[in-house]
């Protein structure tokens, strides 16, 4: 007799309440989850990915609710069941890898205190036995200095580093299966190697099961052992990894494999820079972050910064809005010295080097309608008369390709894409003249971040904005960048022609990441560790 799957979902329906009316999330779904097997969903934002994912631990978000069907977990069936039994599910059988590691921490507690507190509570293992395994798992997961890397506080890491921090938490409760969703959004492409081996080799090898939902098409090639196409909460295909990558039967399945291409940006006169920051360097303690980094961005351009996790491009991007002392050398605003904390700006400087960061979640305050959240800028903005404020807000919405009602909503009735858009809308209302754009496109699927990088080509054309495009993602960089630098350890490394840095690199180290990009093809993950060793 076959063994019992760890999760059975048959014909499940999920409606949620949106705008007054119901609407269907999911439609008459159906999967089959066994151990020691990876399967993969796919499909554009707002496909119903991530909801049928937690749908598989027995879970819905606020707001939906299951409509029909039936979700069995170890063969027994879960939707209505009393919430203390789900409790004894969450954890120790199903757990998860959320999207946004940044709102899955409280900021107020070490990494090491969140991460063991539910085997404690669960009484799985002494305290001391669990953080003995999550050291374990810190080193197979390649964070830095595995024994004391719990005792910092979740601000005190990378977005990459506490994207793996999220992981080693879900793993420390041994489920029999895990529900990653986009865990490698904030990943560089050579952590995202390591980070995807020691997925792959813990499912196989404790003979668990995974559910990994993914925009990046590449990286679910190498993970899954089956793939689940879904468009608007519908079952489009499913099949092998084999089958769908290299013979998918339906058009739409076809149209996510194929290659989203945007022209790499024309080459663009040198001018005087708007930016420039001289022989910077920051220090955290004895730790250096960034290592004297000279660059410079000139008007209507685009310096892409490229990098692994904790090699500084975050932390340069924090210093030069202000947000973060730099330890020595300057800011150049202009070719004038400015002042290194935001407080000691003058209100036109604030307003002409904006940011918009990586995690829109953590960037909007929930509580507050779009169009709030847009006011409050304006209203700082001395030079906008208040009775001319509503004009000026719908004039930005324009610009983001927002519709104007939008400002009636709030940030969880938005998809990742249109947050996104009401971050960079923000950024926009003081007309800034440099804007630092920190991963703005990670988290987004292929088609969604393709229209971001579109619209952020727009504005720089209207506007003639200088940008700093920090990001792990090489074709992300490709279409957007006139010049790259490569940080390495807080050092650049390399800085030139986005088109030489790309294609004729100097550096080994640029020459690695670019070997470390995925490729659309299956087996290319374990090619490449071949190659490594």
């Amino acid at each position: 007799m076959p063994d019992t799957p760890l999760v059975q979902i048959t014909d499940l329906t999920i409606r949620a309440r949106s705008h007054g009316r119901d609407m269907t999330v999911v439609d008459s779904v159906s999967l089959t989850l066994n151990r020691g097997e990876i399967l993969g969903l796919v499909g554009e934002s707002g496909a119903g990915k991530s909801t049928l994912g937690l749908a598989t631990l027995g879970y819905t978000r606020d707001g939906c609710r299951f409509a029909g069907g039936s979700i069995r977990i170890a063969g027994r069936e879960v939707i209505g069941a009393p919430h203390h039994d789900m409790r004894r599910i969450w954890g120790p059988v199903g757990g998860y890898v959320a999207q946004s590691a940044a709102a899955a921490f409280n900021p107020a507690h070490r990494l090491m205190r969140q991460i063991t507190e539910g085997p404690v509570l669960r009484r799985q293992a002494t305290r001391g036995e669990v953080e003995t395994q999550v050291r374990g798992l810190f080193s197979a997961l390649r964070l830095p200095d595995p024994d004391r890397f719990g005792s910092r506080f979740p601000h005190q890491v990378s977005g990459g580093q506490l994207q793996r921090t999220m992981t080693a938490m879900s793993l420390a409760g041994a489920p029999d299966f895990i529900v990653f969703d986009e865990p490698t959004t904030a990943l560089d492409v050579s952590t995202q190697i390591d980070f995807l081996a020691a997925v792959k080799d813990t499912v196989r090898r404790l003979n668990t099961a995974a559910v990994y939902i993914s925009h990046d098409l590449a990286v679910v090639a190498q993970m899954a052992d089956r793939i689940m196409v879904l468009k608007s909460g519908r079952l489009v295909e499913l099949g092998t990894t084999q089958q769908i990558m290299e013979t998918p039967k339906e058009d739409y399945t076809r149209s996510l494999w194929a290659v989203k291409n945007i022209e790499t940006p024309a080459p663009k006169p040198d001018a005087a820079p708007v930016l420039k920051v001289e022989n910077l360097t920051v220090t955290y303690g004895t730790m250096t972050a960034v290592d004297a980094a000279t660059l410079a961005v000139s008007p209507g351009k685009t310096l892409g910064i490229i990098g692994e996790s904790g090699s500084g491009k975050t932390t340069l991007g924090r210093v030069v809005v202000g947000l973060q002392a730099a330890t020595k050398g300057q800011i150049l605003h202009h070719g004038a010295p400015i002042a290194g904390s935001f407080r000691n700006r003058p209100p036109h400087l604030l307003r002409q080097i904006q940011m918009v960061h990586q995690s829109p979640d953590t960037a909007l305050n929930p509580s507050r309608r779009i169009g709030d959240v847009i006011r409050h800028q304006l209203a700082r903005d001395r030079t906008i008369a208040p009775r001319d404020r509503d004009a000026r807000m719908a004039e930005i919405l324009d610009l983001v390709e927002l519709p104007r009602s939008i400002a009636d909503r709030y940030p969880a009735q938005l998809s990742g894409g249109q947050k996104q858009r009401v971050c960079l809308a923000r950024a926009l209302v003081g007309s800034p003249d440099c804007i630092v754009l920190d991963e703005v496109t990670s988290a987004l699927d292929q088609l969604v971040a393709e229209g971001i990088i579109k619209l952020l080509r727009d504005v720089q054309r209207e506007r003639n904005i200088a940008y700093l495009f920090i990001s792990h993602d090489f074709n992300a960089v490709k279409a957007v960048a006139h010049d790259v630098a490569v940080m390495q350890r807080g050092e650049v490394v390399e800085q030139g022609p986005a088109t030489q840095i790309l294609t004729a690199p100097r550096a080994q180290y640029t020459k690695t990441l670019l070997r470390s990009v995925p490729e659309m093809r299956v087996g290319w993950l374990e090619d490449r560790l071949r190659e490594s060793a």
